[in-house]
């Protein structure tokens, strides 16, 4: 099967005051379409950098980066938002949801960037929810939800435009164990039933069990996958 993301020789580093400080240093790795990759290791390793720069979030010092094809390091602001909002689904830990609107005006609000009408993206919105098992709580704002449900809103909202890729950073890391366990075998099935490539940042080596590969990280530099 083909490579989704190709790497080569990525670095990335940040600037604190007058110091350097580098967070990635030669990341030469490829993600295959139709995988579950979880991306592991401890608190300042780079998992969720290097997860920003695969969804275009953040752009690298140097090094080769193509997703689906496109040499997204070429793009500028207004290219990778286009791209971003096209090819890439987020899940965040904290949800990230709209306190103000409902489950379904939250999934609804990545299409407000397609040409779809409001009926469709509606009908659409409603689908997906339904699809992840909140086809009952279509109008309950996230305050109304417990910390499952809102990650479930948050994986609809993440997966309505179809996107080429999920990208996911800590989606369990606020959740109680139950929770948690619901939101990876949910997680499981869109990888499997729907072919959805998706890339996880995880601490957790039970979420990282879910996944198919399992990729480390320390001190910035790969450890081969198991």
């Amino acid at each position: 099967m083909a490579a989704l993301v190709e790497i080569e020789h990525l670095a990335k580093s940040y600037r604190r005051g007058s110091q350097v400080v580098p967070v990635l240093t030669d990341i030469t790795l490829s993600i295959q379409t139709g995988d579950f990759t979880a991306l592991m290791g401890p608190s300042g390793s780079g998992k969720s950098t290097l997860l920003n720069l695969i969804a275009g979030i953040d752009k690298p010092d140097r090094g080769g980066l193509r997703v689906a094809g496109q040499d997204i390091t070429t793009l500028g602001e207004a290219g990778l938002a286009a791209w971003r909002a096209a090819h890439v689904g987020f899940i965040f830990q904290f949800y990230n949801l709209m306190p103000v609107l409902s489950a379904l005006e939250n999934v609804e609000l990545p299409l407000l960037l397609t040409n779809l009408t409001r009926r469709e993206r509606r009908e659409r919105a409603a689908l997906t929810l339904h699809m992840v098992g909140l086809g009952e709580r279509l109008d309950h704002r996230p305050g109304e939800l417990s910390g499952g449900q809102q990650q479930r809103v948050a994986i609809a909202r993440a997966v309505v435009t179809d996107p080429t890729l999920i990208a996911a950073d800590e989606p369990t890391g606020d959740l109680d164990r139950a929770s948690a366990s619901e939101i990876l075998d949910l997680m499981q099935r869109l990888n499997r039933e729907l072919g959805k490539t998706i890339i996880m940042v995880t601490h957790d080596a039970q979420a990282a069990a879910c996944a198919r590969t399992v990729i480390h990280l320390e001190k910035g530099e790969l450890h081969m996958p198991r």
